[in-house]
């Protein structure tokens, strides 16, 4: 898992495959993929998740990361992709952004679960939907197995073993720490302990800002694993998902498409 962190074109790869595969086929069922879209994605990385918007023709594709690095990384790797000049890429802080504009689709896939104060940003993303915009947003419920992203750390044992992220935080500092991971790592995932969400908080954030669900898949075999692992995604089975606990426990990630009816603007 270490390898796919650290090996960014790979990473590039994997991301593009997967929205190509799973993102995009849910998208399509409610607002069609083509050349009449406009696509902002926010938290984009290097940009993989956006290479399958590029390939369909789609209008506007623009992508924000608060991190110049990976936003650099991105250009270069867009630098040899047919039509890659035509992406704007963006180093910005979100709250800074508004001058990107609005779009018809707005997605933020594995980014949520590191965002503080995660009600208001989602209020404010409102200000990046087209009238009859659609939000996609993914991300791995907090009380799943590996929801603190411990498949980041440098120890390969830690790396894979499940739930330890639950562990109490000064006792999960301690762990991380004797199993060799720095500073800055300890920081980091102690970091996603305190941002982490599960999807009933999620839900009752999202029907507080106005939005409506309009397609909802619970993954418990997470579509990246597909090209990580060689799995076979699997959605949660409709009993184990309608158990709003256990559910967080079970499912490896959360895919929603959300909007606000009647925006007026």
């Amino acid at each position: 898992m270490h390898d796919r962190h650290t090996d960014r074109e790979k990473y590039f790869r994997e991301q593009a495959q997967t929205t190509f595969r799973h993102v995009i086929p849910l998208i399509e069922t409610v607002k069609k993929v083509d050349e009449n879209l406009s696509v902002l994605e926010i938290g984009c990385g290097e940009g993989g998740n956006l290479l399958p918007f590029l390939e369909a023709g789609c209008r506007r594709i623009t992508g924000i990361d608060l991190s110049a690095a990976k936003i650099e990384n991105a250009r270069k790797l867009y630098s040899s992709v047919t039509d890659g000049d035509k992406i704007e890429f963006l180093a910005a802080d979100i709250y800074d952004s508004a001058a990107a504009g609005r779009y018809d689709l707005v997605m933020m896939r594995d980014v949520l679960e590191h965002i503080h104060d995660q009600e208001k940003f989602i209020g404010f993303v409102r200000t990046f939907l087209e009238p009859g915009g659609i939000l996609f947003i993914a991300f791995p419920p907090w009380n799943n197995p590996f929801g603190g992203h411990q498949q980041m750390c440098t120890n390969r044992v830690l790396s894979m073993m499940p739930w330890i992220h639950l562990l109490p935080s000064g006792a999960y500092r301690r762990l991380l720490r004797l199993s060799g991971e720095s500073e800055a790592k300890t920081e980091a995932l102690l970091e996603i302990k305190e941002t982490g969400i599960n999807l009933g908080r999620f839900e009752r954030a999202i029907k507080k800002e106005g939005f409506l669900i309009l397609k909802k898949s619970l993954w418990f075999i997470n579509p990246n694993f597909e090209v990580k692992f060689g799995l076979r995604p699997r959605h949660l089975p409709r009993i184990l998902a309608a158990i709003p606990g256990l559910r967080n426990f079970l499912a490896t990630t959360g895919y929603y498409i959300i909007s606000v009816p009647h925006q007026g603007r």
